[in-house]
């Protein structure tokens, strides 16, 4: 006979972290992390070499910043490490600032170094060889065009650099050029070298191959090429280096079944990217591959050396690094499934590592469940990788059970910890995570496979997913649920209303209900880029015959085939998948006495970040639950909801 786990609070999962995001100092004395201050997460620096066993308030740490309104969620120091930088929008605007905080003059308030009201900042370069300054990419001018800037980051003097034509969708500045990627009607990015007289051609990128941006990227320290991310003739993401005189690429690095890639390379600040570069020189270490588990290619006799001692340190996989201008020490964290982002400090000269910090010190690895790679086979013959979590001692058969499908959908779900699979398996329900056709990592043939198939084989990934774990005997098919956020809630939405006797209950967050109304409501600033994703994967509005598709494939057309009891979270400033996705639904289902619940977030736009928010959010989430499927929940009253 099995023994359930105990109870895990809500607070423990999606409180704020003790310490988290260590980034060690260009000169290699002093680290930067997170760590709460009034409920929020704030910039705190100390000397790598004291005593981390001490509490942030002590002597040995400085609070730099002093955020209360939103956490500070991601950060960099200045090349020469004078000052730290953060990004940071207002209520999940998305309109995000460029802040200055000064480690040698913590009293001092951060210095909002973009202070546009309505301005977004899309992309930060700073220049290791004028350290002073930084590169901004501001739709300050124009909403839908994106300029470049020269930041002053002492003075905060703000200097055009570059002014957008029209169709530049993102600059690169390197030693010696000024790099602009332009995106031509059809879809293909075509990266030009310019200057004051006009712009060089130098090499062109179909947009059959590229979803979004030509990525990784990354200057070669001699000035001459770029590192590329490609899969120019091959399936499979490889390592290129561009030459910027003649456009030629040659392959640097591969694998032979994995994709260049993290979860969602390049694109999210909480994730490492797929380039593991020198600091100071830009020279080129190491490269990530992400298959089940992953895998590091060293491509530098010193950091091979490196990462041969830093691999003993845990059996996770390697997630941030960052090392001093002599890459000699080096303060490193781990992704595992049952220990998240143990953080550590490694000096390759003595030979000496120490553990700094857990950012979830209350929580017990033994005490959560473990995360099991699988591969279903979909009906069409496309293999899916999965990801299956049972309850830790809650026994193995015929289990309720949450189909958890990640958002995007141009991402994937990785193994790691993940505090809502965590949640969801400790309250008794096996969860199941599909790569379903159209996630990131797999090739372009997986990816492709998703064109048009929105509601269609998309979902059918899904629901065969679901009837493999059923044929396993791990879930009992009278006690299902869907459940994701972004694209994710799209699903679970699709799967009430498409596949209404498929789910016992569904929740949808930050879903879309509405495909013509999600690609006709892009903000201006992301129009352009949306050519090779939504146009080509999910239809183009203006288009009579693809309109009336988009509509059919639409769960708001579906609303009154939805007869499982529904839960829809949003926030109320989400400007990728307006509230009104939510609201529609939800006034449809009420106006017919159908079984909805609503909770809406005035603080929060597409993904909450404050932590009350989290906890009402998912103490919501495992009442609903529990009253639907029969899973574990703590007796106390669950959060309301409104709307």
């Amino acid at each position: 006979m099995t023994t359930p786990s105990r109870l895990i609070p809500v607070e423990e999962l999606f409180g704020l972290p003790a310490r988290s995001r260590a980034v060690l100092s260009p000169d290699g004395a002093e680290v930067a992390y997170l760590a709460p201050w009034r409920d929020r997460l704030n910039l705190f620096v100390r000397d790598v070499d004291s005593d981390w066993s001490t509490p942030d308030d002590g002597p040995h740490a400085r609070r730099v910043t002093s955020q209360t309104r939103r956490g500070v969620d991601a950060f960099l120091w200045s090349a020469d490490g004078r000052h730290l930088l953060f990004q940071q929008d207002t209520d999940g605007d998305e309109n995000w600032h460029l802040y200055r905080a000064d480690p040698a003059r913590p009293e001092e308030p951060a210095l909002d170094l973009t202070p546009y009201e309505g301005v977004r900042l899309l992309a930060v370069t700073l220049a290791p060889d004028r350290p002073e300054i930084a590169y901004v990419q501001l739709n300050k001018r124009r909403p839908d065009l994106n300029d470049l800037y020269e930041l002053d980051l002492e003075t905060g003097l703000l200097v055009p650099a570059a002014e957008n034509p029209g169709d530049v969708v993102s600059w690169l500045p390197t030693p010696g050029r000024l790099l602009a990627f332009t995106l031509e009607e059809g879809g293909d990015h075509v990266l030009h070298q310019w200057d004051g007289d006009g712009k060089r051609t130098i090499a062109r990128f179909p947009g059959t191959d590229v979803l979004l941006a030509v990525l990784p990227i990354a200057p070669t320290p001699d000035g001459t090429g770029l590192w590329i991310g490609t899969s120019r003739g091959s399936d499979r993401t490889y390592l290129a280096r561009l030459d910027l005189e003649t456009g030629e690429e040659t392959e640097v690095d591969g694998h032979p079944v994995f994709d260049l890639d993290t979860p969602r390379p390049e694109a999210d600040p909480r994730f490492p990217s797929s380039l593991i570069l020198h600091p100071r020189s830009g020279e080129l270490l190491g490269t990530r591959y992400l298959g089940a588990r992953q895998e590091i290619h060293a491509l530098d006799p010193h950091f091979a050396s490196v990462l041969e001692r830093l691999a003993e340190l845990s059996d996770g996989d390697l997630k941030h690094v960052s090392c001093d201008a002599t890459a000699q020490r080096w303060v490193v964290d781990f992704t595992h499934d049952r220990d998240p982002d143990v953080t550590w400090f490694y000096d390759h000269t003595t030979g000496r590592a120490r553990r700094l910090f857990r950012p979830f010190p209350h929580l017990d690895p033994d005490e959560l469940a473990p995360v099991t790679p699988v591969t279903v086979t979909a009906r069409d013959g496309l293999e899916l990788p999965c990801h299956l979590t049972l309850p830790p001692g809650g026994g193995d058969r015929d289990l309720p059970t949450v189909v958890l499908v990640h958002g995007g959908p141009w991402y994937r779900d990785s193994w790691s910890f993940d505090p809502e699979v965590q949640l969801l398996a400790n309250r008794g329900y096996a969860v199941l995570q599909v790569n379903f056709r159209g996630s990131t990592g797999y090739g372009k043939a997986h990816m492709r496979a998703a064109i048009g198939q929105f509601a269609g084989r998309m979902h059918d990934d899904l629901i065969d997913a679901l009837d493999w774990a059923v044929g396993q005997g791990y879930s009992d098919p009278d006690r299902t649920a869907i459940f994701g956020s972004s694209y994710g809630g799209y699903a679970a939405l699709v799967g009430a209303s498409f596949t209404p006797d498929r789910f016992a209950a569904a929740v949808s967050y930050t879903g879309m209900s509405d495909l013509v109304d999600l690609v006709e409501s892009v903000i201006p600033i992301a129009r352009r880029a949306v050519e090779n994703s939504y146009l080509r994967y999910i239809g183009d509005p203006d288009d009579p015959r693809q309109r009336a598709d988009m509509l059919a494939r639409s769960p708001i057309s579906r609303v009154d085939d939805i007869t499982a009891p529904m839960l829809l979270i949003h926030g109320a400033n989400d400007v990728r998948v307006d509230r009104r996705h939510s609201d529609r639904v939800v006034e449809a289902l009420r106006s017919r006495g159908a079984e909805v619940e609503y909770l809406l977030n005035e603080s929060e736009g597409h993904w909450f970040l404050n932590p009350e928010s989290n906890i009402q959010l998912y103490r919501t989430l495992e009442r609903f639950l529990t009253e639907h499927l029969g899973g574990r929940a703590p007796t106390r009253p669950g959060a309301d909801v409104s709307g």
